[in-house]
């Protein structure tokens, strides 16, 4: 899923394509992607746009009118840019939508058979107010703010850091860089960190972010954002499950649940203590290891024992 500084970088794209220019046309592929109904999406055609910005996740153009379009890419969503290509075709397999400027057409596409991607065009800043989940903007808070975000339910700082309830625009991939920079285990509970422990949480979360927004837009340069990935080579944990950890070399695990997963590294994170994965343990059938040595040698027994059965 594309996080804050993947859609900030949209945004700023964005803005400085399409600010002060018109919106002729917007073409959907995808009934579906569309979850509004009133104003009609045909009010949005041949306005200005008068600002783009981002709430959250969601990627906000303000039209003239006081109508705005609002959309959400959720996980596999991408926005393609066709600079000068006047009403640029939808991709066929992937393609949702098409916004057609004066510049060039903006492409919404989903490479996912769950169509999760939304838009929706709604008027006036009450209404879209009401689709903000109300996360706070870690850039924009105190010390004080990010603590009683945190500790305003009793939950695991990972599923604290994903819920855009309680902190905004953060998901699996860069919860996971801000749990390992912080040297916090992702199953601590929120209300049980110390003063010290939440005022390096609230650090790192600023710094990864920034760091982030800054790499993203310094390999950017002035082409529009393609690459937009939750999987980058350069991240410390996040994707890189049985790689060594950047600061300490020892090998990063993962829990796995539903669609997403957890990495971290033990040395750095849980004092060498690995946390239960179900999906793992039902593979090796058996007791959870406690340490990466002890993971290691259950693996090796269980493949011992595979070769010595008769084929």
């Amino acid at each position: 899923m594309p996080e804050l500084p993947d859609v900030a970088l949209y945004v700023e794209h964005l803005a400085r394509r399409t600010a002060g220019t018109a919106l002729h046309r917007v073409r959907l592929r995808s009934p579906f992607v569309l979850r509004s109904v009133a104003p009609p999406l045909n009010d949005a055609e041949g306005r200005n746009v008068v600002s783009v910005r981002r709430m959250g996740k969601r990627i906000i153009l303000s039209l003239e009118g006081d109508l705005h379009l609002v959309l959400h890419l959720m996980i596999a969503g991408r926005l393609r840019w066709k600079e000068g290509t006047a009403a640029a075709p939808i991709p066929g397999k992937h393609g949702l939508a098409a916004f057609d400027f004066t510049p060039g057409p903006l492409l919404l596409t989903e490479a996912s058979p769950k169509k999760r991607a939304w838009i929706r065009l709604v008027r006036g800043m009450e209404a879209v107010a009401a689709l903000d989940p109300g996360g706070l903007e870690v850039l924009e808070a105190d010390l004080s703010s990010f603590r009683t975000a945190l500790t305003m339910e009793s939950h695991t700082l990972k599923r604290a850091l994903t819920d855009p309830r309680l902190f905004s625009g953060i998901g699996n991939a860069y919860s996971d860089e801000i749990l390992h920079r912080a040297r916090l285990s992702p199953v601590a509970l929120t209300r049980k960190l110390t003063g010290a422990e939440i005022s390096r949480l609230y650090e790192a979360s600023r710094a990864t972010l920034v760091e982030w927004t800054d790499r993203l837009r310094r390999e950017t340069g002035d082409a529009f954002p393609e690459k937009v990935t939750a999987f980058r080579d350069e991240m410390a944990v996040h994707g890189r499950f049985g790689k060594p950890c950047p600061d300490c070399g020892s090998g990063v695990q993962r829990i796995v649940y539903a669609e997403n997963e957890t990495d971290y590294c033990p040395s750095c994170q849980t004092g060498g203590r690995l946390l239960a994965d179900r999906s793992l343990s039902r593979v090796l059938r058996g007791d959870w290891p406690k340490t990466p040595e002890e993971l290691e040698e259950s693996k090796a027994e269980r493949r011992a024992r595979d070769r010595r059965r008769p084929r």
